[in-house]
């Protein structure tokens, strides 16, 4: 017996890619010619990209829904993530549709997060929709592309059905699409692709006349109606003002009432009286309400299945800034403050976990990678909280008796003269390479690796490094596998510390700066145990950089030479995390980001090390 059709007018659908293959440009495009704005309205390029962390860095972090009519049928549209770090964020969101649009870079093809979304869509029998974007791009193969696309379906073991996929071909920055590459010249507009969605993602199933059910895939935040639950009715209708049942992710139930109902009108959303199964909606008036719960009807209150998502593979360790500079810049700095925020993320995103530690004002937080913890104290920092952060920690799971660790797909494309270096220390790192592929039209080579996550940490800043910064990485999550204990990992250099306070003076620095790279600029203001600079040797070196010019009334030659500074290598939140070893923190506040000891004290910081030294035996 097949499902009933919940509305046979309306298509729900995500967008999903790896970064930077042109989804926000697309439903930009949508967006345009679906006469969402007016003639002479001043349009601003990736309309979707609303938080300052999107536009400064060019990528999708959160999840956006948006709608849009055509023909008479209305096609919600939900734009994706598509860095693997958010993978959270996808996985959520294919809860709410019944398509997808897959986005290939007709240039770069098939991409880990393209691999890692598509899995999580055919595992839910979503139907697939193939878009080679970028079709105007010079020396692109988008024929070529699309026979890797179809290897990508048999890998991942699509169903028939799945592999009979339509494809187009699009130029999300010219804003059209074709069926035929053969059309390309005559295309002038995305309609193609909207007749596409039309004719072959089916519409939403449920039952209108079951109870309401709606699954919590997304909470959104009003200064005004407070907390906004979003996601698809499943089943039902439901009014406004309706009393409901909000059953948690353990099954307790509580009651509440839809005092805001809305759907969603291009990027507004808007207030509806009424709205039934199929639609994606948002649901206000319910206090303390996250993901993956159900909100169902009082009179007959069923649970939907709860919202599971893959574990976290990295976890930080947050703490209060105790840094001689702690509370210059912050309005945060308490651990209740910090703690209250960190519990208040983690309701919202259920990628995240946040544990108690042994220390009552450090809390282990765990993600799906770097970046996506990187974003969260990003935020936070510019919310005005000052944290101090710990090494980032790969976690291990116990499978079947053994213990575990999380490996990960890389791919990485770099000019042919860095290949060798490239493979030289993906080795080192315990990485194993599975192809090894020239670049179309380009004398690049584009190497594909599975190493494990404790591998990667440091990798991309050692390989920008060695290639000049020319190479290309992505990576995503792969799969569990024994704990390699031979895997030895570290910073290969030393750290510059210094062992006073007070400001940088030029003339300190300019006989510094022959020991390695420093990190710091003339009248910045320093502190014991900060961390300055990397040695160029493989040993910490306590250095003195507030020392000044000793002034005398005698004059001698070279005396009064001109100081040349290097400029300093300012470090991202991203490479300061990958830099820091065991024995060091990252301090970040609102208008700074710096490195330090864990013990200040130079002296204490020796017999530590010794003490270490002697316990371990070496």
């Amino acid at each position: 017996m097949t499902n009933p059709i919940a509305n046979p007018d309306i298509r729900n659908i995500a967008i999903i890619a790896h970064v930077d293959h042109g989804k926000t440009t697309l439903v930009d495009g949508l967006l345009k010619q679906t006469g969402f704005f007016r003639a002479t309205e001043q349009i601003q390029e990736r309309i979707l990209d609303t938080n300052d962390l999107e536009r400064e860095r060019g990528i999708t972090i959160f999840s956006k829904n948006i709608s849009v009519i055509y023909q008479g049928v209305k096609i919600n549209i939900v734009d994706t993530p598509g860095h693997a770090d958010f993978g959270g964020e996808v996985e959520r969101i294919l809860r709410m549709v019944d398509g997808v649009l897959l986005l290939v870079d007709a240039f770069e093809g098939p991409m880990p997060q393209t691999r890692f979304v598509l899995r999580k869509a055919l595992h839910l029998a979503l139907h697939p929709v193939v878009v080679i974007n970028k079709v105007d791009r010079p020396n692109c193969s988008p024929l070529d592309v699309l026979d890797k696309v179809y290897d990508l379906f048999i890998d991942l073991n699509a169903s028939d059905s799945q592999l009979d996929f339509p494809v187009l071909f699009t130029s999300a920055r010219d804003g059209y699409a074709v069926a035929d590459m053969k059309e390309r010249d005559a295309a002038s507009d995305l309609r193609p692709l909207l007749d596409t969605i039309v004719t072959k993602v089916p519409p939403p199933v449920g039952d209108g006349s079951a109870p309401f059910q709606m699954l919590i895939t997304k909470v959104e935040y009003d200064d005004y109606i407070k907390k906004v639950a979003v996601g698809r009715i499943a089943n039902g209708t439901v009014n406004l003002g309706d009393t409901v049942v909000v059953f948690s992710r353990k099954g307790e139930r509580r009651t509440g009432k839809v005092a805001f109902l809305f759907d969603f009108q291009g990027l507004e959303r808007r207030k509806v009286e009424r709205a039934m199964a199929g639609d994606i909606v948002a649901v206000a008036g319910i206090e303390e309400v996250t993901l993956g719960e159900t909100i169902a009807s009082a009179l007959d209150p069923r649970p939907l299945p709860v919202l599971e998502v893959d574990r976290p593979t990295l976890s930080l360790k947050f703490a209060p800034n105790t840094s001689p500079l702690s509370g210059r810049d912050g309005s945060y700095v308490t651990s209740r403050q910090i703690r209250e925020r960190l519990f208040f993320e983690a309701r919202n995103n259920l990628a995240l976990r946040v544990e108690e530690t042994d220390r009552p004002e450090v809390l282990k937080v765990s993600g799906r990678g770097e970046l996506h913890l990187a974003i969260l104290i990003e935020t936070m920092r510019r919310e005005g909280y000052e944290l101090e952060i710990g090494k980032p920690e790969v976690i291990l799971d116990e499978i079947d008796g053994v213990t575990c660790e999380p490996f990960e797909y890389l791919i990485i494309e770099v000019p042919d003269e860095h290949s060798g270096v490239v493979i030289e220390r993906a080795g080192r790192r315990k990485g194993v390479m599975v192809r090894m592929a020239p670049v179309s039209t380009e004398s690049a080579t584009r190497l594909e690796f599975e190493i494990s996550t404790r591998g990667l940490l440091g990798l991309r800043s050692e390989l920008l490094t060695e290639t000049r910064g020319t190479l290309v990485m992505h990576h995503s999550f792969h799969e569990y596998r024994p704990f390699s204990v031979d895997l030895k990992l570290g910073r290969r250099r030393g750290a510059m510390v210094s062992k006073e306070s007070g400001p940088a003076l030029s003339y300190a620095l300019n006989n510094l700066q022959e020991r390695g790279t420093l990190f710091v600029y003339p009248g910045m203001d320093l502190y014991e145990g900060m961390v300055i600079g990397e040695n160029s040797r493989d040993n910490d070196l306590d250095v003195n950089p507030c020392k000044g010019k000793h002034l005398t009334n005698i004059r001698a030659a070279g005396s009064d030479e001109k100081i040349i500074l290097t400029p300093a290598r300012i470090l991202s939140l991203e490479q300061a995390l990958e830099f820091i070893n065991e024995d060091e923190l990252v301090e970040v506040t609102p208008k700074s980001i710096r490195l330090r000891k864990r013990i200040l004290d130079c002296t204490k910081r020796r017999v530590s090390a010794r003490e270490t030294r002697a316990s371990t035996g070496s």
